[in-house]
Parts: structure tokens; sequence; C-alpha cells
């Protein structure tokens, strides 16, 4: 979306003046603000996103060609003024650059699929255009160029991604409607994710419960009546609506409003709790059905599932041998103990398994204060700790190489070792301790219904920014959509945080 400054009602001093009434004032939402008043025309992120996707898609296309060109040297080159329309176009067809503006955690590795899909229709459509012009690729060509197009598209839909989320542009104001423990929940998790884009300027909210201690800056913006007001004063692009109080008419009244302004608007549904990736949407007579499926596990998918646990723990035992040998080496050289921790977890279906982990705290290490420690944050509402997280740090109790291992995530690595055993998956809810059934809700326990995982949805979208309870509805969510699919995102994922993670160490 493309706005001219003259779109906007309110001057900085005015949006300044009514954060301090408020409360607060945010100093990225005064940052935002000038920056787009003090330019003619505000580029917004969905013509950011698009603009710069379309240019990398195009680079990727055009360096898989040159690829090929190197490998065979007989490639025409001008096929690149082909290419490049024809990708865009089936890009555009299959969704790749709508997503971005709307879904707010959406990344390239939700592109994967789609992207394998539209190559390698274009690679077929090519052979079989140029078979029956009599002159047809050559296989080895064309197999050149799908992977290696699959492969650089990917690395510069990535870094595109990585750059334009850099960009002040990128950043969608953002509005919750309803201050109640559903708004105030949603904006510390959104808070957590500032990969996401969604600048929050506060709640509006009749009637909002108490703030919660770690919403930073976040306040009551005022009552629902002044929400199209504000949307021009803080130049709001996003605004979701999250368990207001006020009657559905007046609610609905006030999505309306909102059209004629570009807004995006979310919306938190009342069973959100229940609503998992595998809910799909249908409608009866243009009433809109969210619907949700029966939990059904396929024997096949679970035994597909196996086997890929076989083949990756194996491949990743013999790869990280040389690790396991200077791992233990160091373990043993800081402090006295056995290299390995081993502990009683309960895997699928509630049973009872070894779970071997690197060790990473001392051997005399006091496990009472794990349990009194998820007592306390299985509670609710629940805080974080003073280091800002949901996590027990025993900071005393660590050893040196305890530390540097857990940054990394290499203390986990034993648990290949148990995937390989049948006890656990390399996807699938946390394996739990027997003691903390105790603070499990009846619903809980459809986390069984899986294998328990090294990676999960959890690990991969919250870590330790959830608390106790969150951490286990993640788990059931997995459980009931678990897919192989759901495990190949995962999985990627992973891969994502963990490098991002040894980058930033």
């Amino acid at each position: 979306m493309t706005t001219t400054a003259g779109d906007y009602s309110g001057s900085v001093e005015q949006a300044v003046f009514y954060q301090r009434a408020m409360g607060a004032v945010d100093t990225r939402t005064v940052e935002i603000l000038e920056r787009r008043r003090r330019t003619a025309t505000v580029r917004r992120r969905g013509w950011l996103v698009k603009r710069t996707l379309i240019l990398a898609d195009a680079f990727a296309l055009a360096l898989a060609l040159v690829f090929v060109e190197f490998v065979n040297g007989s490639v025409d080159l001008r096929l690149v003024f082909v290419a490049v329309p024809a990708w865009i176009l089936g890009a555009t067809i299959y969704g790749l650059y709508a997503r971005d503006e709307v879904r707010a955690d959406h990344t390239t590795v939700e592109d994967i699929v789609r992207a394998f899909h539209l190559i390698t229709v274009g690679a077929w459509l090519s052979f079989c255009v140029t078979w029956l012009l009599g002159d047809p690729i050559e296989s080895a060509e064309l197999l050149a160029f799908w992977a290696s197009a699959l492969a650089i598209v990917i690395l510069a839909r990535s870094l595109a991604r990585s750059w334009v989320r850099r960009q002040l542009t990128y950043l969608q104001n953002t509005v919750i409607v309803g201050g109640g423990a559903i708004g105030q929940l949603l904006a510390r998790k959104l808070l957590q994710h500032p990969e996401y884009g969604l600048n929050l300027v506060g709640f509006v909210d009749d009637s909002p419960k108490e703030r919660r201690a770690d919403l930073g800056h976040l306040a009551l913006l005022g009552p629902a009546d002044r929400l199209p007001e504000l949307v021009h004063l803080f130049d709001v692009e996003r605004v979701i609506i999250a368990y207001s109080n006020d009657p559905h008419e007046k609610i609905v009244e006030m999505i309306r409003s909102l059209d004629e302004q570009n807004i995006q608007v979310d919306i938190v549904p009342r069973l959100f709790d229940l609503i998992g990736p595998s809910v799909c949407t249908h409608s009866v007579e243009g009433l809109p059905l969210l619907g949700l499926p029966p939990v059904r596990h396929s024997r096949v998918g679970f035994g597909i599932k196996r086997c890929i646990d076989i083949v990756g723990a194996s491949v990743g035992l013999i790869l990280a041998a040389p690790v396991f040998a200077v791992v233990a080496l160091m373990i043993k050289r800081d402090s006295p103990g056995p290299v390995f921790f081993r502990q009683t977890r309960l895997g699928m279906n509630m049973r009872e398994f070894t779970l071997l982990k690197f060790r990473t705290m001392t051997a005399n290490a006091d496990a009472a204060l794990h349990r009194a420690f998820i007592e306390s944050m299985s509670g609710a509402p629940s805080a974080p700790a003073e280091n800002g997280l949901f996590k027990l740090e025993r900071r005393n109790d660590l050893t040196k190489v305890g530390r540097w291992l857990r940054r990394r995530s290499l203390d986990e690595l034993p648990q290949l070792i148990n995937v390989l055993r049948g006890e656990m998956a390399l996807v699938g809810p946390r394996p739990c301790i027997s003691y903390e059934t105790g603070q499990f809700a009846p619903h809980h326990y459809a986390r069984f219904a899986v294998p328990a995982g090294i990676t999960g949805l959890w690990q991969t979208t919250a870590r330790a920014h959830s608390t106790f309870h969150e951490a286990l509805d993640m788990d059931v969510a997995y459980a009931r959509a678990w897919s192989l699919s759901l495990d190949f995102v995962v999985m990627l994922r992973t891969v994502r945080q963990l490098a991002h993670t040894t980058s930033t160490v």
C-alpha cells in the first residue's frame, strides 16, 4: 500500500502528547511516525516485501541459469527474459508474494513447498514446450536448473526477508482491542517476537483489567469508540480483536468502520484453545465455519516418521561423533562427575524411559529445586523470572562447560541415541518428568499420543518465553495437528534457530 503524507490527520507532537497523557511514551512508535511524516510518500510492508522478493527471485533465477551455463556450457542466457516474467506470474498465482503483509509469522520455511512445486511445474512445462518445438532441453540441463533454482530461490528469499525485517518500513503499528487477560497474553507473546514486525502501540478497551508487569510501555489508549481516531493519530496498520467485552454488534460495526482505512484486522477466535494448525475454513451459504477435524494418526504416517527418525539419528550420530568426543573430554576436565546426565522421562503413551543429555550442572545439584519451580510456575497468572524467562536458570549449579553447551543447545545431542532406540523422535512434544503431570489439565494428556521429540512446536516458537501451561498447550496443538509436513516445517525452523543462536552467541 502507498499512502501520501497528507492522509494523516495528526502530528507527531499530538501523538506524543496523547501517549504521555495515557502514562507512557513509546519511542519506537514516535520514530515510525516521524519517519512517515518526513516523507511525501509512505511505503508500507506489503509494498516493500513484494518488490524485494520479486528482485530476489529474478536474481536467483538468473544466477541459476548462469550456473547451468557454467556447468554445461549450452544454455541460452536470453531465457532469463522469459523465465523471470513467467516465474513472477506463477509466484503470484501461488501466493508467494501476498502472505507477508497478512501473516505476521510468515517465513521462507512456509514458502518451500510452494516454491518446490512451482519450480517443478515450470521445469516440466519448459521441457514439454521445447519438445513440442522439436528441440527438447537436455535432461542434465533441466535437472541442474531445477536443483540450483530451488536452492538459490530459497536462499535469496531468506536473505531478502532478513534485510526487509531490519527496515523501519516493515513495522506495522498495531492496536489490540481488548485489555483483558487474553489481550494482555497476546501482547506479551507479540513483544517476545520482534521478527513479526508488529509495533504494539497499546490497548483499546472500555473496561480493561489491571496491566501485567511484563508489558513494558504498553498503555490503555482509550475506549473502543476512539479507535478510528487512534488509527489516524498513530497511523495504525493492524488492529487485533482479542476478547473485547463490547457487544457483538458494536465490534462488527467497529470492524466495518475500518474497511475504508485499509486496515488489517485479526480476530482471536473464542475457542482459540482448540484451534490448531489443522483447522480448515468452509462455509454454509456464505456463513463461514471453522472445521476441527478429528485426531487421526495414520500408521503409515507414523511408520514413515519412524524411518525418518532412524535415518536422521544415524546420520546425526555419525556426523556428531567428533563433537561427542570433544564435549566428553571438556566435561571431564571441567568438573567431577559423569559425562551424561540421565533422567527418567515420559514418552509416548506415558511410557517411562531414560533420557540422555550432556551433563551441564555439578554432580551434586539439587533436583528438588526444579520440582518446586514447576509448582510455582504452574499457577495463573505466572510471571517470568528475573531473567525475563519462564525458566529456572540455576547459575550456581551450572558448570562453565555446561553454560557453553546450553547456549548452543549441544547438551541435547545425546538424545539422538534415544531416537535410535525408539524412545523419542526427532520432532515431538518435550519429554516431561513424571511429577510435572501433577500440574496437567485433563486435555494436556493428549500430548502423549505422539512420540516425545528433541525439538518441537514449543521449542521453535516460544522456548523459555512461554509459561508452563502455554508450553503444554503448544505440545497438545502439535499432537492434535501432527503430520509429516508439520514435522518438516519444525525441523527447518530448528535449523534456522540453531544457525541464529550460533551466529549471535
